[in-house]
């Protein structure tokens, strides 16, 4: 198995749409690569991120609603 890292260092982030106001912690995405989705922790944006290709991003934002 193969792998491999991205520079997420000057990527765009979003947070997610159900994240509350006052800054609730849940998880923000990049945009910013074509074919893939990392994801990352908002309470914790300075660790890690785990890289998603995008039908299994799609997959599991399709099962969550």
């Amino acid at each position: 198995m193969q792998s491999r890292r991205a520079d997420l260092t000057s990527v765009t982030w979003r947070k997610s749409s159900y994240s509350n106001s006052d800054g609730g912690q849940c998880v923000e995405v990049s945009d910013d690569f074509p074919g893939v989705v990392p994801v990352r922790d908002s309470k914790r944006p300075e660790g890690p991120a785990v890289i998603f290709g995008t039908s299994a991003w799609a997959a599991f934002l399709s099962d969550m609603r």
